[in-house]
């Protein structure tokens, strides 16, 4: 039997055996687990998988290459940098932007202005660069940084502006790129959770002098582990590249050499002259590379973003319907309207005068087998990891507490089927309308649902 048709058998068996070991199950209100997010997937984006890992390629080369590419036309950028995991893209960001010979490099003690109630890894990459995070308050309505605050957080020191689109809804691009513009400073756009959204019509990640994707099971797409840099600069792509791949100064790709056409004709360092350039250091790097097999999945996955995309937003709006009768009691999302967000969660903050804590509701929601999620970190500066570190802080940090204390949100990934949503909607509703059992910290049965 020939290669390609030994190959096809084998496609075959794998796409039934997906169907039969993937296929759907019944939802039970109340017993099934609703959860915040998770991949949705068919037996294409298996296939992809195994005949990637037929071909036997492994380290990133063909797929991820063509990834790449695809993800870059996606989102409307020049340049699209596949890594492991979108933390890693966050360091890659950062890293790229402290390079030797960059016009304008971040240098240590340089500062960087973010907001405290978001992720870890969006400011770790400040502080394991020395650079000194300088943290603004957030609005509530949306979660993301107080564009108003921008020039006051402004010291002689600030080089860049970092901060993710929260849950999905972009911050005040055109405020920020305008502020980063007039002062001459990087914008950084951690497009994690936002896959999808636009602002005024366009993409969210091409507004960033480097912008970041995470691929984690939670977010837009999957791959499983991955994640990506986005720049409309190719300097960019290559100092980040370089970081990813062990710091060399090498642009050659997996199995290629001399790309250069000058391999033994460099001269760098203190080396000896015509020293293997595939072998010659520029940064201090890192190995952050994913695998063949991912980018194919990842393939897959990315033709399916426009209809994740209109699901998300279909489930936020299904949610904001049931819940806008409550106002009174929880803060809604606000969306600008120059944003159309590719939403990542729903987000819910209980009201100060409320006659029930964000504990109350969650434990509500919880016991009805609906998953729910802080808004991440709530304040970064609260966590022992962070609690030491040398920063600037403009304020108070007032919502961004309000938030820690009092917000989470809820799932509204295209996994969720109807009778999920409705699930979610009941369970919701009963306590909602009933403040009366707003201090319960006991189990609710599932007839309470």
């Amino acid at each position: 039997m020939d290669h390609d048709t030994l190959k096809r058998e084998i496609l075959d068996l794998v796409r039934k055996h997906a169907e039969t070991r993937h296929a759907p199950k019944p939802f039970v209100p109340g017993e099934t687990m609703v959860p915040y997010a998770g991949r949705v997937f068919d037996h294409t984006e298996v296939e992809a998988a195994v005949d990637s890992v037929l071909d036997f390629w492994l380290t990133l080369g063909p797929q991820g290459e063509a990834f790449e590419r695809e993800l870059a036309a996606s989102v409307g950028v020049r340049e699209a940098l596949l890594t492991n995991s979108g933390s890693s893209a966050n360091l890659l960001a950062v890293s790229a932007l402290t390079s030797p010979g960059l016009e304008g490099r971040l240098e240590p003690g340089d500062e960087v202005i973010t907001v405290a109630a978001g992720f870890p890894t969006t400011v770790a990459p400040l502080v394991q660069n020395r650079l000194v995070p300088v943290f603004i308050d957030v609005d509530m309505g949306t979660g993301n940084l107080r564009a108003d605050m921008l020039e006051a957080a402004r010291g002689p020191r600030t080089r860049a502006v970092m901060a993710a689109h929260a849950l999905g809804h972009p911050f005040d691009i055109d405020a920020a790129r305008s502020f980063c513009d007039k002062h001459d400073l990087w914008l950084i756009e951690d497009n994690c959770d936002a896959l999808g959204s636009e602002w005024n019509g366009k993409r969210t990640g091409s507004f960033g002098d480097l912008a970041t994707q995470s691929f984690y099971p939670p977010h837009h797409i999957t791959m499983g582990e991955g994640g990506a840099v986005l720049t409309d600069k190719p300097r960019l792509r290559r100092l980040a590249e370089s970081f990813r791949d062990w710091g060399r100064d090498c642009w050659c790709p997996s199995g290629k050499d001399n790309t250069c056409g000058k391999r033994f004709g460099w001269k760098m360092g203190d080396l000896p002259e015509g020293y293997d350039h595939k072998y010659v250091y520029k940064h201090l790097g890192y190995n952050l590379k994913p695998l063949d097999p991912q980018a194919a999945i990842g393939r897959a996955q990315l033709r399916r973003l426009d209809h994740f995309v209109a699901s998300r937003r279909a489930n936020h709006a299904f949610l904001m319907e049931v819940l806008q009768r409550f106002d009174n009691l929880i803060h809604l999302p606000e969306p600008d309207p120059r944003a159309d967000p590719s939403w990542f969660g729903f987000l819910i903050v209980v009201r100060d005068h409320a006659p029930f804590t964000r504990a109350d509701l969650v434990a509500h929601l919880e016991a009805c087998r609906i998953q729910t999620r802080p808004l991440f970190a709530g304040n970064l500066l609260r966590h022992p990891a962070f609690m030491d570190i040398e920063r600037r802080v403009v304020g108070d940090l007032r919502v961004t507490d309000k938030l820690m204390n009092d917000a989470f949100f809820l799932g509204v990934y295209p996994g969720l089927t109807q009778p999920m949503l409705e699930h979610m909607a009941i369970s919701l509703t009963r306590f909602l309308s009933d403040p009366s059992k707003a201090r319960r910290r006991v189990p609710v049965p599932t007839r309470a649902c």
